[in-house]
């Protein structure tokens, strides 16, 4: 079969051969074909078409081999351990109580308590579809019966969601440092300003509307409420302390060189549990269902690095990677309008894909354009990412919808569109914010350098 479609003529250029593949890859992602599956089909047949069977083959194996034994890519595993061992554990619920009862008295206490228990838990896991869930099964029984205003609950929900992309330690961020050449920790200190900034942002917006609006966040019922300023103090001290201190000593053994990502998620993951178990919460149940969502979780995401640097390997093979670069840089355009032009392009294809293989297909193929141009790369890490969070709250696709309305079937699903609109803006708003002022992303990381 391999020497037959050795022999095929299909009368194209390689480089252009390239870009058929890259278009016949994309329509088979957007029909709903397994990503995995579709690059390493497409990057074989192609591959051995191009450049014969015994180059294809050799290229599957080194990239495979690479994907292996780097270390760095360790700490996907164990960082999602850590994260989904906090939520199995309860430890995510506790915290978002004891949030809920020591704000108990402000109007929207409960979207600055979503939206905190969001940031804190985005730096816990950096996968969207569970920080959704999750916050969504928590706070939508709290904001039905306080009669929250369903809109701006489901903006709140979403928006908070979002931020595991790009606050660290994102799973995001580790698996785009290789891919465009920059150290893990540049990328995790640049993401901490937006990141917060973003926060900030929906805070004061929703605090904002229901200050100006009291029935759009009501002050929480009085049943609702503690009994004694003790059992806010121990919430506290028991639901946020712990998680906080995990948290903040993982990220800033990372920050301040004291230990790799490796070691910090490994640090990490084991923190999780020991929280767990003098926590009452461990349990070889919790564990078992912790440890069968890693597996699955990494497992998705390595064999996607895997058939995503192979298909990027026989990509630039043929010569199409050099090929789109030289063609959009002989354009001529303004580095900023090419920048601007790349973020919208990823921003459409953050409709119908995940982050995954926009970060691992797309981001290599631009990546020689934006280096050419002389566009920071850290920089542009963090643009990408914001922009991907952006995608993921705009409307017709707005994946982030779709989580929450599995947790909140009685919620209309135009309400939930209308509620990330409000969301989506400002992203906006901190995307142009990023774009604008680039130490925003830069100067964190030159200070630790």
């Amino acid at each position: 079969m391999l020497a037959v479609l050795a022999q095929i003529d299909v009368g194209l250029s390689e480089e252009w051969l390239g870009i058929v593949m890259l278009g016949f890859l994309f329509l088979a992602i957007v029909i709903g074909f397994p990503i995995a599956q579709t690059l390493l089909v497409m990057t074989f047949g192609f591959g051995v078409i191009g450049v014969g069977s015994q180059r294809t083959f050799s290229l599957f194996t080194s990239k495979t081999y690479e994907v292996m034994t780097d270390v760095t890519l360790a700490a996907i595993p164990l960082f999602l351990l850590m994260g989904y061992v906090l939520e199995q554990a309860g430890l995510m619920d506790r915290l978002f109580r004891a949030l809920q009862l020591a704000l108990a008295n402000l109007q929207g206490s409960l979207y600055l308590a979503v939206i905190s228990a969001a940031t804190i838990f985005a730096a816990a896991t950096g996968i969207v579809g569970a920080s959704v869930t999750l916050i969504g099964l928590m706070a939508i029984p709290s904001m039905t019966r306080s009669g929250y205003d369903v809109k701006m609950s489901a903006g709140a929900i979403t928006a908070g969601g979002t931020l595991g992309i790009l606050i660290p330690p994102s799973i995001m961020l580790v698996v785009m440092a290789p891919v465009v050449g920059v150290k893990v920790l540049d990328l995790f200190a640049a993401a901490i300003i937006p990141g917060i900034m973003l926060s900030t942002l929906y805070t004061g917006y929703a605090m904002f509307r229901s200050w100006r609006d009291p029935s759009l966040g009501p002050p929480l019922p009085e049943e609702e409420r503690a009994d004694s300023w003790q059992e806010v103090a121990r919430e506290l001290a028991l639901g946020v302390i712990p998680p906080l201190v995990l948290i903040g000593l993982t990220l800033g053994s990372i920050l301040f060189g004291f230990a790799t990502p490796t070691e910090a998620s490994a640090m990490g993951a084991l923190g999780s549990l020991l929280l767990a178990l003098f926590g009452g919460k461990f349990g070889f149940a919790m564990l078992r269902r912790a440890l069968v969502a890693t597996l699955e979780t990494s497992s998705m995401i390595m064999i996607l690095i895997v058939a995503s640097n192979f298909f990027g390997a026989v990509f630039s093979l043929l010569g199409s990677a050099g090929y789109v670069a030289d063609g959009l840089v002989g354009l001529n355009l303004h580095w900023l309008i090419m920048l601007f032009l790349i973020l919208v392009f990823i921003f459409v294809l953050g409709w119908p894909l995940e982050w995954v293989p926009i970060v691992l297909i797309f981001v290599p193929i631009l990546l020689p354009v934006v280096i050419g141009l002389g566009i920071n790369l850290v920089w542009f890490s963090i643009l990408v990412a914001v922009t991907l969070q952006t995608a993921w709250l705009s409307p017709p696709v707005a994946l982030s919808a779709y989580f929450l309305k599995g947790v909140a079937p009685h919620w209309d699903l135009k309400d939930i569109y209308a509620g990330m609109f409000q969301f989506m803006g400002l992203q906006v708003v901190g995307l142009l914010l990023v774009f604008a002022f680039p130490a925003l992303a830069l100067w964190l990381p030159e200070v630790l350098n």
